[in-house]
């Protein structure tokens, strides 16, 4: 199901991007109509990887028009939607660094150890889509630090690969496997105690 859903999404952007392609000057409908359907996810995504409310509107924007002025660059090697989200990663990036190094992506940086024992679904992207879930879910991921949430972020929302990941953040495959493990055991910490304090609320 999960495969004819995703065949069916890699169809209907293509399907646009001729659209696109094949509009006169000046028609955006086609592009807009990519935009209406990416556009939640981007922004949700920009605001996860760099913790800035009051510019992710923003950065959401320019990745659009990064994008369209880039399309004529896009070859259809991978599909529209990873490719979108590679913009959109390196142009978050991009912004966390001008933004003063407030978000350090040093390798050595101090995490809590994790919790073994405890064990919630790792997948952020599904959790996020069950309504119940999603602002509770946002607020822990909000809470990592970035050398882990930003990695976990690439990963589980925007299934880049281990090594696009590594290539991006210019750090080792090895310690991007690291991060994402400690960033996915410390989330499951973190949401398994926020489960347990949710469920001691409902009690009283």
């Amino acid at each position: 199901m999960a495969d004819e859903s995703r065949q069916e999404t890699e169809d209907r952007d293509e399907e646009l991007l001729r659209a696109v392609r094949a509009a006169p000057e000046g028609d955006l409908r086609a592009f807009e109509q990519l935009i209406e359907l990416y556009q939640k996810r981007i922004l949700a995504d920009c605001r996860f990887l760099t913790r800035d409310e009051n510019n992710s509107e923003d950065l959401a924007q320019e990745v659009f028009v990064k994008a369209f002025f880039a399309l004529r660059t896009f070859e259809g090697r991978s599909t529209f939607r990873h490719w979108l989200q590679r913009i959109k990663v390196h142009h978050c990036l991009n912004h966390l660094k001008k933004r003063g190094g407030k978000d350090s992506l040093s390798i050595d940086d101090e995490v809590m150890e994790a919790h073994e024992k405890l064990q919630v679904p790792a997948d952020a992207e599904r959790k996020l889509e069950e309504e119940g879930q999603r602002q509770r879910i946002g607020e822990i991921l909000n809470s990592l630090p970035a050398t882990l949430r930003i990695p976990l972020v690439m990963c589980d929302m925007d299934e880049l690969s281990y090594e696009e990941i590594a290539a991006s953040l210019g750090i080792g495959l090895s310690a991007v496997k690291m991060r994402i493990k400690r960033a996915r055991e410390l989330f499951r910490f973190r949401y398994a105690v926020e489960e347990a304090a949710a469920a001691g609320r409902g009690k009283q």
